[in-house]
């Protein structure tokens, strides 16, 4: 059995992630990217239904459990994110004991059977264990910030002045041309000046990143 060697503790911050079984692209259209940022938004808080329950609702029980969520301590804080083809990445802080944990099985499992069913698909859809790396420093957390949002560049799938208008990363988000709900932005926000700013401490990295091939983490199974 696998042993995770990062404990999560409430009110740290992480790097995670994780990929698709043998590489397989599970993010292909935009129906299954939106199912996706709804289990985001619906998981980050603690609840005793599934999401497939939470959509048979009728419309007046569906406000009732929006409301409780609402007014609800969330599990995790997410900070930065990005969807890539068949692996996705999250800037996230644990707020309540095994938040990290469960927001992600949710995600995970919740995605899995969506996937499964609409795709005539059987077996697992992600890898057994996510990765996670610890935040130990301000400058790790802004450091890692950028390299979830450059990801589509350092693959190839966009230019860098897409970016900003690029929906999979909440870089867009950041420079106010989407609005992600489950997205906390203060702390980015309060360590630039201006938006300006975090749009040059991006910009500036892409060739540095691609020298030095920063992609290299290991996203295997």
């Amino acid at each position: 059995m696998p042993y995770r060697k990062v404990i999560f503790s409430e009110g740290q911050s992480y790097h995670v992630f994780n990929r698709s079984i043998n590489k397989e692209v599970i993010f292909n259209n935009k129906r299954e990217i939106n199912r996706f940022f709804s289990l985001i938004n619906f998981y980050r808080f603690k609840t005793n239904i599934s999401f497939s329950e939470y959509c048979s609702l009728n419309k007046e029980n569906r406000k009732v459990i929006e409301k409780l969520n609402i007014t609800s301590q969330a599990r995790v804080e997410i900070y930065s994110f990005c969807l890539m083809p068949n692996h996705y990445h999250f800037l996230i802080k644990q707020l309540q004991p095994k938040g990290i944990s469960d927001f992600i099985s949710n995600i995970q499992n919740g995605y899995a059977k969506y996937y499964n069913i609409k795709n005539n698909r059987y077996g697992s859809l992600f890898c057994g264990m996510f990765k996670a790396i610890s935040i130990s420093s301000e400058e790790q957390f802004f450091h890692v910030s950028r390299y979830i949002h450059l990801n589509p560049i350092m693959a190839n799938l966009i230019r860098i002045e897409e970016l900003d208008y690029y929906p999979l990363t909440s870089f867009s988000s950041y420079m106010k041309n989407f609005n992600y709900s489950f997205l906390t932005k203060e702390l980015i926000y309060n360590n630039f000046a201006e938006i300006s700013l975090y749009k040059k401490f991006v910009y500036d990295q892409e060739d540095y990143l691609r020298k030095l091939n920063i992609l290299a983490l290991n996203t295997r199974c």
